[in-house]
């Protein structure tokens, strides 16, 4: 399978902020692994004008369950596609703790994103609380039961593990523990998917990524990429973690 280095930028950026998407491209004219940047949704379209062709693909950070109708302030999955993205972010913790997701309002988001051609980016992680009471594989293997539809294959799923204590906080779990976790999700995607549609859907971690680590990250059984916050905002912090992922793909 192809890697996969993703940035989120969450609520930040403006138009003025694109020019780091134009620095990534040029530091990276033909990566070596796919690279994902998922933009606030009014800068989809400016950011694929901006790129044009360039190897760098758009996504949106969350679609609405339906097509269409009187949702006020939200936006659809093909309403994303047309604005240029191919991929969007579901289930991130901050819309499950924020929001109130639920891991099958994920489920319904997820049919909606494929239905119109979209990657979903389904997002699993347990808070600091469940990790101490032992809780954390009971928690994301319900997360990930409920949340992957019937409509996911290695083609239009990726899953992201973000344990919640992790991210923008600068703490990392240990090797062993991301370890365990995608093992165990890797697991459960067979017992979802069978064996040679699970082993192509692509593990992603999350969760203070940054270019000091990524290195040791990248070289875990079962992480084929990370989901990137704070540092996927400029091309000086992410393109590092790009490189370091192309270098656990072709080492030297």
């Amino acid at each position: 399978m192809r890697k996969l280095a993703a940035g989120n930028w969450k609520m930040n950026g403006t138009s003025a902020t694109l020019a780091e998407l134009e620095a990534l491209s040029r530091a990276h004219p033909d990566p070596g692994v796919d690279v994902l940047v998922c933009l606030p949704a009014t800068l989809i379209h400016p950011a694929r004008t901006l790129l044009d062709n360039a190897p760098v693909a758009l996504g949106g950070q969350d679609c609405h369950a339906a097509a269409s109708g009187a949702h006020t302030g939200d936006i659809a999955a093909a309403q994303l596609a047309d604005a240029g993205a191919s991929a969007v972010i579901l289930g991130h913790s901050e819309r499950r703790e924020d929001h109130g997701e639920t891991s099958d309002r994920v489920r319904q988001k997820a049919i909606a994103a494929h239905q119109a051609g979209l990657i979903a980016v389904i997002c699993l992680g347990e808070t600091l609380a469940q990790r101490e009471a032992g809780e954390t594989l009971a928690i994301i293997g319900a997360q990930l039961s409920a949340s992957l539809p019937d409509t996911c294959t290695a083609a239009n799923t990726v899953v992201a593990y973000e344990p919640v204590w992790a991210i923008g906080t600068g703490k990392i779990p240990t090797k062993a523990q991301i370890a365990d976790v995608h093992s165990f999700v890797r697991e459960g995607l067979i017992a979802e998917l069978g064996a040679q549609e699970a082993a192509g859907l692509r593990l992603l971690y999350g969760g203070s990524v940054k270019p000091a680590n990524a290195a040791e990250i990248f070289g875990i059984e079962n992480v084929d990429g990370a989901l990137v916050g704070g540092a996927s905002l400029t091309a000086a912090e992410f393109s590092p973690i790009i490189r370091a992922l192309e270098a656990s793909v072709h080492p030297a």
